[in-house]
């Protein structure tokens, strides 16, 4: 989910989060065609031709490279994944559950539950029913939980590969971030890989803390994850958008898919695109 309004809305902002500095390893650049896992690629493109997709999540793909992004992240089909925090409407999820239904494992660690919260609990519930619509696509994910005093996002020690798309910024915003690595942590085996995408900040501006904007400053993000015990792999340029100027009126909401303005110089951000990511890729130290 891309709004900072989830985050805000779940949790109270705790205790904000200071950043070091250390210098990261030089950019990954995509895997060159020869060293290409044509195997797995091609199971991720049927996962993504299937016609359990909604038309509005396929309409995103040429923004979110999910090939590339996956293979970047050493993905296979008979792993186990977790993704923490899927979109209400799945969009990660369509391409995962399929992929991984025949000789791996997905579990889906979703926010924790709050009746009194209609945002939460309508978004819970759209992301439970578009897996009860397709039993044969969906029907092996396990759904977990991650928040305040529900961690345990998979058994410990379990996890392949940990993958998080859009959130760290929701975490940033209620004092979540820490927490979150760790039960990230818990649930990889040793030398087992997490995948961070993320809307980047400015690097010449300030970091926010709070991610205001929705942008999360790149180094600071590895500096926070590193922290929490994992090692920087790699660096992917996969999601960049170069034309993303970062100082719009609604933050990075004002950018596709939100269009947080409505129809006010829609074109224009129609025709900048979705926004400016950087996509990390660590290990848990063994």
């Amino acid at each position: 989910m891309q709004t900072r309004t989830r985050g805000s809305l779940l949790f109270l902002v705790a205790a904000l989060i200071g950043a070091c500095a250390a210098p990261p390893p030089p950019t990954a650049a995509p895997p060159a065609a020869s060293s290409r896992d044509e195997a797995t690629a091609a199971a991720i493109e049927r996962s993504l031709a299937g016609g359990h997709r909604a038309d509005e999540n396929r309409a995103r793909d040429a923004h979110r490279h999910p090939v590339e992004t996956l293979l970047f992240f050493g993905i296979k089909p008979d792993m186990t994944v977790v993704e923490v925090w899927p979109d209400a409407d799945g969009w990660y999820t369509e391409v995962l559950a399929p992929l991984l239904a025949d000789r791996g494992k997905l579990y889906a660690a979703q926010p924790a539950a709050a009746p009194d919260n209609a945002y939460i609990t309508n978004n819970l519930k759209s992301f439970a029913d578009k897996l009860a619509t397709r039993p044969a696509v969906y029907g092996k994910v396990e759904v977990t939980t991650f928040g305040p005093g529900s961690e345990a996002i998979a058994p410990a020690g379990t996890a392949d590969l940990v993958v998080t798309f859009r959130n760290l910024h929701n975490w940033m915003s209620a004092g979540l971030a820490p927490e979150a690595f760790a039960a990230m942590y818990r649930a990889l085996k040793p030398g087992g890989i997490l995948g961070v995408v993320d809307h980047r900040a400015d690097p010449a501006k300030p970091t926010d803390p709070r991610a205001t904007n929705g942008y999360v400053n790149e180094q600071y993000a590895i500096d926070l994850i590193t922290a929490a015990g994992f090692e920087l792999v790699a660096r992917s340029e996969v999601n960049a958008n170069p034309g993303d100027t970062k100082d719009y009126p609604q933050g990075v909401w004002t950018l596709p898919p939100n269009y947080r303005l409505g129809n006010r110089d829609r074109a224009k951000y129609e025709s900048i695109g979705e926004s400016d990511r950087f996509t990390l890729k660590f290990r848990k130290r063994q």
